[in-house]
């Protein structure tokens, strides 16, 4: 503790250095990083340890990579020598300090002005032999969080290594729980940092004993390895970078993806400041992002002309942007012979683009990654030519380096091709999105079309959610449904993407002319602002989205009913505002059993819903004209909806 406290001391400056320790603290002052460098003998050890408010958020912890920089000598040689430790004799030589402090527009994303402010440093290290290696590690303090990596610069003899190991630890404060979940559609479970049965996937979200939260991520994993967290084997409560990957090889220049320490005294903060994904990212590489157009989707199984039409129609009299040819349009998708640039099902692919062109309806496909990989450069001109608007990739591969830096070289392949692009399976996003605004969205979630429980959708916006837009796949009237209808219209709202699915399972034949669809008909797919109302991770989720001067929000719960009291401070203070509100009412007559109601609200006043288990209430808040106080009766403080 007395050292703790002896640190936190030197934060007082923004930027200061002591010895061989160096500490950046973020421009609000909260966030701090110190990394001290100890050598002992030729043997380097570097470490780091993390505060929030000046409270231990992670304990000192090692920075570490394994790198093997001998394995032509030895194949030469036919010897199999051990790797040595790449850090023992890497020297300390100098560090450097730096500032930023932006605005960035984002037309894609929850926040519509994105403020890009951090302060840096960047230690520079030698190893002390004649190899001439280098190694920087770059560290920056966000109001959001803490962000690190390491670099390593140009080698004169353009020098080849290979990454075995990225021993990165993250250790935490006795009692911390984690929400836990073993790959990226998975469901979550609460457990402390032991005795996890296998690595975790990221973001990793944290509940440290003292009621601070911290989310440890990864940003800029473009053609490395991912790389998912496992428990230390030798230290407790530490977690550790565990790439999937047998070796990855790289020439320097060379800078391996960022390691992100959110850190919050409420859990909300992690979600409404995960900006700090894009922001450690490169700017837009698309010149013209005209045709880059988030929107709302529906699925098109029944593969005929005519049925497109029926889609196409429907969608257009709902305020939905696209239809998707999703799974053997083509062929079968995970077979190689199929060929992605033949249309197999009786449908006139240039008929239905015009006609759905005409309706102002744009049309997608589904392509798994077998055709990706086998026709992506042939087809991709083929689907530009047809006028289509975007693709899905379908069962990708992302573990491996070969498969990280494939799955983004289709990325920027369909962008060259004004194409946008889902990506479904085991992809979780890392920001890329702000460099390649056409990839709209991804999968990397236990979605809807997975049927989890309440409680599951109560976890999503403070786990999954945290690292960038999650494509849930909506359903509404499919008949497997667990959880209410008014606890599925708050989805557009909870789970962000650019690219909203909805009617996951639905056709527009069974789609029935209920009234509460006008939520999903008017509700936006990107925001200019979001703001958490309430946080109860595992049993409820009040989350409130603006755009323009509207406001949505959505209130779920988890398998149990509750009175719920939600406070509307993100309207504007005693401002008049019509409150379009949708509920569950077990009386109704209506067969999804939802309860459509107009108010007058104040901003400030505080709502009370009695939700039932596994319910929700969607909102819709639009300032209120004169002749609006006429109509609507004004909701009283007694009230519950």
């Amino acid at each position: 503790m007395k050292r703790i406290l002896a640190s936190i001391m030197v934060f007082a400056a923004a930027l200061s250095v002591s010895a061989q320790t160096v500490n950046v603290t973020s421009p609000s002052g909260r966030q701090t990083i110190a990394v001290e460098v100890h050598n002992d003998c030729g043997n380097t050890a570097i470490t780091y340890q993390t505060w929030f408010d000046g409270r231990p958020v992670v304990l000192p912890s090692v920075l570490d990579l394994t790198i093997d920089n001998h394995i032509w000598e030895r194949a030469l040689a036919k010897k199999a020598d051990p790797v040595d430790r790449w850090f023992d004799n890497l020297v300390y030589e100098s560090h450097e300090t730096f500032s930023k402090d932006t605005v960035w527009t984002n037309p894609y994303g929850e926040r519509s002005q994105v403020r890009d402010a951090y302060n840096g440093a960047i230690l520079h290290f030698v190893k002390k032999d004649a190899s001439k290696y280098r190694l920087d590690i770059e560290i920056r303090a966000y109001d959001e969080g803490i962000a690190l990596r390491y670099c390593l610069p140009m080698h004169p003899d353009a020098i080849y290594h290979r990454i075995l190991a990225e021993n990165t630890e993250f250790a935490f404060p006795e009692g911390t729980m984690a929400w836990y979940t073993q790959w990226a559609q998975a469901p979550y479970e609460l457990l402390p940092l032991k005795d996890w049965p296998d690595e975790c996937e990221r973001p990793l979200t944290l509940k440290l004993a003292d009621d601070l939260y911290a989310a440890v991520g990864e940003a800029a994993q473009i053609d490395f390895p991912r790389g998912k967290l496992k428990l230390s084997e030798t230290k407790a409560n530490t977690v550790v970078t565990a790439l999937n990957d047998n070796g990855t090889d790289i020439v320097t220049p060379y800078a391996l993806p960022w390691r992100v320490i959110m850190a919050s005294d409420r859990l909300g903060g992690l979600l409404e400041n995960n900006d700090i994904y894009l922001n450690l990212n490169e700017a837009s590489a698309i010149a013209d992002e005209t045709w880059v157009r988030p929107g709302k989707i529906m699925r098109e199984t029944r593969l005929t002309t005519e049925n497109s039409i029926k889609c196409i129609d429907f969608c257009a009299a709902h305020d939905i942007d696209y239809i998707l040819y999703d799974w053997k349009w083509y062929g079968r998708g995970d077979d190689f012979n199929s060929d992605a640039g033949q249309v197999v099902v009786p449908i006139d692919m240039k008929k239905v683009v015009e006609y759905g062109k005409s309706k102002g309806v744009g049309v997608w496909v589904y392509v798994n990654q077998h055709a990706l990989q086998k026709q992506a450069e042939e087809i991709f001109p083929i689907y530009k030519e047809w006028g289509l608007a975007g693709i899905k990739f379908g069962f990708v591969q992302f573990t491996s380096q070969h498969w990280a830096d494939w799955v983004h070289r289709m990325v920027r392949l369909a962008a060259d091709n004004n194409l946008m692009v889902n990506i479904h399976d085991e992809y979780r996003p890392t920001g890329y999105s702000r460099t390649y605004p056409n990839l709209l969205t991804q999968e990397g979630i236990r979605g809807n079309e997975e049927f989890p429980s309440a409680t599951h959708n109560t976890i999503l916006p403070f786990t999954r959610m945290i690292c960038g837009a999650g494509d849930y796949t909506v359903c509404y009237f499919d008949p497997r449904l667990k959880n209410t209808h008014a606890h599925q219209l708050t989805f557009p709202v909870m789970y962000f993407s650019p690219l909203q699915t909805l009617y996951w399972y639905d056709t527009p034949e069974r789609i029935k002319d209920v009234p509460e669809l006008e939520f999903f008909d008017n509700v936006p797919v990107v925001w200019d602002e979001t703001k958490v109302v309430d946080d109860a991770i595992g049993e409820h989720v009040v989350i409130a989205r603006r755009s323009g001067a509207e406001w949505f929000a959505g209130a779920i719960t988890n398998d149990e009913g509750r009175r719920l009291s939600v406070a509307t401070g993100f309207l504007e203070q005693d401002k008049d505002y019509v409150l379009r509100v949708y509920t569950d009412d077990p009386s109704s007559d209506s067969p999804t059993k939802v309860k459509c109601a107009r108010y007058i609200v104040k901003g400030g006043q505080v709502l009370t819903f009695d939700l039932q288990p596994k319910g929700g209430a969607a909102m819709h808040f639009i300032p209120a004209e004169k002749s609006d106080l006429k109509v609507y009766k004004k909701l009283k403080v007694k009230d519950i909806l």
